[in-house]
């Protein structure tokens, strides 16, 4: 299991100084859409340049029609991070035309399809998809997974059940990871350390507890203890 920080702070000097605390460990840096939105291409090269090793996993959440996300996928090819994710929702149709448009590279980074949010309740969920977490999860993971996608974004409570119906191999990425038990946040399915490794969660996502923490270097140290 690894560890992938969310540089979600306000500013990009504040999401920077983050990164120079933490150059040392290997862990992955999660870059969002607002982030991404405000700081571009160019914080994505100044992470590198700070070190090289670092690797970046770019969560735009991509969902529009095929042509439009296989176009934006191909697009992230030059930016040269090593992960990014889709919207599973937006069809089988499009997650494939991602993957074929990406056979065109002797190298591609990891591709992940977003399942059920972590901000859902199970209500809230429902009424949007019709059906419950668990099942609709499983079902989005199995198009992924047929489509030729690496794994899947989803809670720690769906991550086993996701491997039972696709592969041991096909990754789960777990976002509102509380590792010690912190508030949850406007998260509502948040998982700690024990239960996402019980759960063979392949990366976990910590943002607030890391960034809003006094020293955000021990609580890295902590949680890389634990996995």
């Amino acid at each position: 299991m690894e560890l992938c920080v969310a540089l979600d702070l306000p500013t990009k000097q504040e999401n920077l100084d983050l990164i120079h605390k933490i150059k040392d460990y290997d862990v992955w840096l999660k870059v969002g859409l607002r982030t991404f939105i405000r700081d571009g291409e160019d914080f994505l090269l100044e992470i590198k340049q700070i070190n090289p090793d670092f690797k970046i996993f770019l969560d735009l959440k991509l969902y529009d029609i095929p042509n439009t996300m296989a176009d934006a996928a191909e697009s992230i090819m030059g930016l040269g991070v090593d992960m990014f994710n889709v919207h599973a929702s937006a069809g089988k149709r499009a997650m494939s035309e991602v993957m074929k448009r990406l056979e065109l590279y002797s190298s591609r980074p990891i591709v992940l399809a977003v399942t059920a949010l972590t901000s859902f309740s199970e209500d809230e969920f429902v009424a949007v998809y019709e059906k419950g977490i668990n099942d609709k999860a499983d079902q989005f993971a199995i198009d992924a997974h047929e489509s030729g996608l690496d794994g899947v974004v989803c809670s720690a409570f769906e991550s086993d059940s996701i491997k039972g119906v696709t592969s041991n191999e096909f990754m789960t990425l777990t976002p509102g990871i509380r590792p010690f038990g912190e508030d949850a946040g406007d998260q509502k399915r948040v998982a700690n350390v024990e239960f996402a490794k019980k759960a063979q969660v392949d990366f976990i996502v910590v943002g607030r507890p890391i960034y809003q923490a006094k020293n955000p270097v021990e609580v890295i140290e902590n949680i890389l203890k634990k996995l």
